[in-house]
């Protein structure tokens, strides 16, 4: 069975990290991989969110990781976390993107 979900659209809620500044709604799982989509509001917050790929839908900021690797996150830009990754998000326009991981 195929499925199609509009990301852009799709009702996130509050987690407790960041002091209110993330937000996250589940897709789907299929195939021993789960999707989303995260939120982030204007400001700063660090984590580390395993082995992921994720598209950014809209906003700007930057990404950084502990060995100074960047990533310049907008629109269409798509990124690459390695499990281990402590990074440091630097958000400067409310960002919202699609992600994808790998299942344990």
């Amino acid at each position: 069975m195929i499925r199609s979900f509009d990301a852009p659209a799709t009702a996130t809620t509050p987690t407790e990290a960041d002091g209110g500044l993330t937000s996250l709604a589940s897709l789907a799982e299929s195939g021993g991989l789960a999707s989303g989509v995260w939120s982030h509001d204007v400001g700063e917050s660090d984590g580390d969110f395993g082995a992921e790929m994720f598209v950014v839908l809209e906003g700007r900021g930057v990404v950084t990781d502990q060995y100074g690797s960047r990533i310049d996150l907008a629109p269409g830009v798509v990124g690459v976390l390695e499990a281990g990754d402590l990074t440091h998000w630097t958000i400067t326009e409310p960002l919202r993107k699609v992600w994808i991981v790998a299942q344990d």
